[in-house]
């Protein structure tokens, strides 16, 4: 089963920076992320997902190959290629690979413009060696699907770094 936490930093940098912590902790095999998303909300009010993957980009590359594929067979590649690319993107579009966006932008709508939200979506983790990576980093735990004392550990080891640093993020 896999762990959603959501965490709110004060700038889209700092929630980077812990994402990228992340991901080389996903090379240790330390933790294994589904997804990793950071929304934030612009002056205006709008909220912008700045995802890993690009759906999108993947599916046109994949259909472009098999379009090739298809296009050779058939005796006619440039065909099969663009209309392999085109229905790729289509369904790259339509996919929703990890956290669903619709969720991440209602739950980012409550924060404050200039702070942003790292999305997590954990399927394993070794949680002492990955709290203990990212508690400097500070932060507000916004939502978990952590258990209440696992959840209060998580929240504690944040919330110290940000008493340390003297300001926390609005949420």
């Amino acid at each position: 089963m896999s762990t959603l936490i959501v965490i709110v930093y004060p700038t889209e940098a700092k929630a980077e920076e812990v994402r990228q912590t992340l991901l080389g902790l996903q090379k240790e095999y330390v933790i294994k992320l589904g997804d990793a998303v950071i929304a934030t909300k612009t002056e205006a009010g709008k909220v912008k997902l700045n995802q890993l993957m690009n759906t999108t980009a993947t599916g046109a590359v994949s259909g472009s190959f098999w379009g090739l594929l298809i296009g050779i067979l058939f005796l006619n590649p440039l065909i099969g290629v663009a209309v392999g690319t085109a229905s790729g993107a289509l369904g790259g579009a339509l996919t929703d690979v990890g956290i669903n966006d619709a969720f991440m932008k209602d739950l980012s709508a409550s924060i404050v413009p200039g702070n942003a939200a790292l999305f997590l979506l954990i399927q394993e983790m070794t949680e002492d060696k990955v709290l203990k990576q990212i508690q400097g980093f500070g932060g507000i735990v916004l939502k978990t699907s952590l258990d209440e004392t696992k959840e209060q550990v998580l929240r504690d080891a944040l919330k110290r770094h940000s008493a340390e640093a003297g300001s926390a993020p609005s949420a």
